[in-house]
């Protein structure tokens, strides 16, 4: 193997892991205590890639691949598998403030305590032979299996998170966490990725070194614009339906609950939609109920119901309508006017919306129509 070329590539990656690593850990932020869950989420992040830039320095400094082949897989897969878990940790705690508990730390730390010592036996004390063979494949499917799982629970609570936010919020406050969706499952092809790698022809492992470096600096990027939107998401968060009684009397038909209150729902709905409520910026379903002196449950049933739709694209459909009736008859408003006018904090969305559904921009759709 080239010995420049592979310590070349820890040259350029070992450096950045360390800087993405002690920033994470010790970089300020906010001083506000809305601010702790996302400092606690970067904090664990942080532990996780200095872990790694420790594997990396090992093999930088002490060259193990070449003195002990064996050992450094040993040290590669019991780094990543508790890397895994960290990461993953990191990730849900930022849609899932409760989710670290004590019991789920003593759980991970024991399953990887025994994955460590069932990798030890495997690498170093069985023979060379088929029975080290199939423990290496075995140890390999649990690892993989083990960062899907972590996955796959983070994706769901990356999908509740959404759906939370579609039901109670007038705006798009899903695209701020979307970075968390496209990062999962960039770890998991990477955490994949990286299992095999280690088992590549010495001549390729700078791949398996290099391959890290878009990966973090993707992390940190999102990490610290995640800040810029992180207070609004996480008050999004805080007005999660609890539950509540109807201000109507409720009766039972086939098992579901039939509110009284729909008619009167129906009714009060109208004149908010007439008087055009919908254009207040920031709109939640939590204002629109206070201000229907009504229960949002029912409310978000009955819009769901109604409508077929979640609260967010029905407010966003009303915009829209709002914005096109004004495109029409205001020519002297300009495009950002008339979208802060409708409601849309984000002129840029509203500009997406529009081509979606209209196929062009608001600016030639109105040419068109004039």
């Amino acid at each position: 193997m080239n010995h420049l070329t592979y310590n070349f590539s820890l040259c350029i990656a070992l450096p950045l892991m360390l800087f993405f690593g002690f920033y994470f850990l010790l970089a300020k932020t906010p001083d506000k205590a809305i601010f702790h869950n996302y400092l606690r989420s970067r904090r664990i992040m942080g532990v996780a890639i200095l872990l790694l830039a420790a594997n990396y320095s090992v093999h930088f400094f002490f060259e193990i691949r070449f003195v002990n082949a064996y050992a450094a897989i040993l040290m590669n897969l019991s780094t990543y598998f508790l890397c895994y878990w960290l990461f993953s940790s990191a990730l849900t705690t930022l849609l899932n403030r409760f989710y670290i508990t004590r019991k789920r730390c003593l759980t991970h730390i024991c399953l990887w305590i025994l994955f460590f010592a069932l990798s030890t036996i495997v690498l170093l004390l069985l023979p060379n032979g088929t029975t080290q063979a199939i423990g290496l494949s075995a140890l390999a499917v649990w690892l993989v299996s083990y960062g899907i799982i972590l996955a796959r629970r983070l994706i769901l609570a990356y999908r509740r998170a959404v759906k939370l936010f579609d039901d109670t919020q007038s705006d798009n406050i899903g695209a701020y966490i979307k970075w968390l969706s496209i990062f999962t499952y960039w770890a998991i092809i990477f955490g994949v990725g990286c299992g095999l790698f280690t088992f590549l022809p010495d001549e390729y492992i700078y791949i398996w070194i290099l391959s890290s470096v878009p990966f973090y600096i993707y992390l940190y990027c999102s990490y610290i614009n995640y800040m810029l939107f992180y207070e609004q998401v996480e008050y999004a968060f805080e007005e999660e339906t609890p539950t509540e009684q109807c201000l109507s009397d409720k009766s039972e038909q086939d098992g579901q609950i039939t509110p009284q209150c729909y008619a009167e729902i129906s009714k009060n709905l109208s004149e908010w939609i007439g008087s055009k409520g919908y254009t207040k910026p920031g709109l939640t379903i939590r204002e629109l109920s206070d201000t229907l002196h009504t229960n949002r449950t029912y409310l978000s049933a009955y819009i769901k119901t109604t409508y077929n739709m979640s609260f967010r694209e029905w407010i966003t459909g009303l915009r829209f309508e709002h914005a096109k009736q004004m495109l029409y008859e205001r020519p002297e408003l300009t495009v950002a006017g008339i979208s802060e006018l409708s409601g849309f904090l984000s002129q840029s969305y509203f500009m997406k919306i529009f081509k979606e559904k209209e196929g062009s921009s608001p600016a030639r759709w109105r040419k068109t129509q004039i």
